[in-house]
């Protein structure tokens, strides 16, 4: 006969039936807590719809940042011909709604728990900009929030601001865009940023392009641009009071844009892009002076043929170039720090807060409606 230990039997005479009747023990139920936790790992997305670019990041929290778990990035030119028109294209938002198929399908496929989806300056600035994202959210159910000028300000400055020298005593954080371009005077703090003050400008590379010529522009157009934007850059004034600071090179800017990567890949003469070589590298004023001159004097065809520009860059990367030089008139520093990060990890960052501060209710197993 077998023994009751060979039945799956206890002391006692306890069976099979038994055990499955029994209530679950608060050690019981912690188990399943944990593996219904592991089944649900914390995924974070940011999705930013600009002028020129559509790019998702999806990420999950760890140690003191991020883990990449999927990226997307393509350039859609939502904003071609707004400076214009006052209008987004049907062609162009054709283009960008195939796009966020592409980003809907991977947070799906992923099991992001947390999301944000921002618009920037051709949603801001186009009059049928919010009819366009209502479209947006029934044909793919991404639902986008219009930011403004200063939250776009703050997430930029909040997606690279370890990248601040910890010895210097403050820094001009941009980011040259497509339709717009923003400035952040920054100061270290509690091992973060403050900013003291921003703005921002209404053009970018591709307002520049289209009002004064991408494809080909001639060394005096290029100064004409360079002294246009100069000036708009010289009736800011001094908002932060940090002239002094950069007068005694106690200061540095610092870029998050296309406009300075593609300068940087250039610069270091990638054979293709290269995010770990180019984010957080330092150039000299001469060395991105350097690359500038170099892509002024090529033709679209040369730029076109740069692995760090290529053909969907070639028209608009000459504008980026005006824009910076023009800020370095200004506000004179000897380093330029690159950063290929921005507004997407300024999103993950307060997601991930949001998650911290929520992490109860997630510890329970509860749905988190961030």
């Amino acid at each position: 006969m077998m023994s009751d230990s060979k039945r799956g039997g206890r002391a006692g005479g306890e069976n099979r039936k038994d055990r499955k009747t029994r209530p679950p023990t608060k050690s019981t139920e912690k188990k399943a807590s944990s593996q219904g936790r592991r089944r649900r790992p914390l995924r974070l997305a940011a999705l930013d719809l600009g002028t020129n670019n559509c790019r998702l990041l999806i990420a999950s929290p760890h140690r003191s940042g991020f883990r990449i778990v999927d990226a997307f990035s393509r350039i859609v030119r939502l904003g071609e011909g707004l400076s214009q028109s006052g209008v987004l294209s049907e062609e162009a938002m054709e283009r960008t709604i195939g796009a966020l198929k592409v980003c809907a399908d991977k947070v799906n496929r992923r099991s992001v728990s947390h999301m944000r989806c921002i618009a920037t300056q051709a949603c801001r600035g186009a009059a049928n900009g919010p009819e366009f994202l209502d479209a947006v959210a029934r044909e793919t159910g991404l639902k986008f929030d219009i930011i403004t000028t200063e939250e776009e300000a703050r997430l930029a400055v909040a997606g690279c601001a370890d990248l601040l020298d910890q010895d210097a005593e403050a820094g001009l954080v941009f980011d040259i865009g497509g339709g717009s371009t923003e400035l952040s005077w920054v100061r270290r703090k509690n091992g973060g940023a403050e900013i003291a003050a921003w703005t921002s400008l209404p053009f970018g590379v591709v307002s520049i392009a289209e009002k004064w010529g991408g494809h080909e522009m001639s060394e005096e157009t290029y100064a004409a641009v360079v002294a246009d934007v100069r000036k708009s850059v010289a009736q800011i004034g001094d908002p932060a009071g940090m002239k002094e600071i950069f007068a005694r090179d106690a200061a540095h800017l610092l870029g998050t844009s296309g406009t300075v990567t593609s300068i940087a890949g250039v610069h270091l003469g990638l054979a293709r892009y290269r995010r770990d070589r180019v984010d957080g590298l330092w150039l000299s004023i001469r060395d991105a002076k350097t690359v500038t001159s170099k892509l002024c004097a090529m033709n679209f065809s040369e730029r076109a043929r740069e692995p760090c520009i290529g053909e969907e860059r070639a028209d608009l990367v000459v504008s980026g170039c005006a824009i910076l030089e023009a800020l370095q008139a200004e506000w004179p520093a000897t380093r330029i720090r690159v950063a290929d990060r921005g507004l997407r990890e300024g999103v993950l960052a307060d997601l991930a807060l949001q998650a911290k501060s929520s992490r109860r209710n997630w510890v329970r197993g509860e749905d988190l409606n961030l």
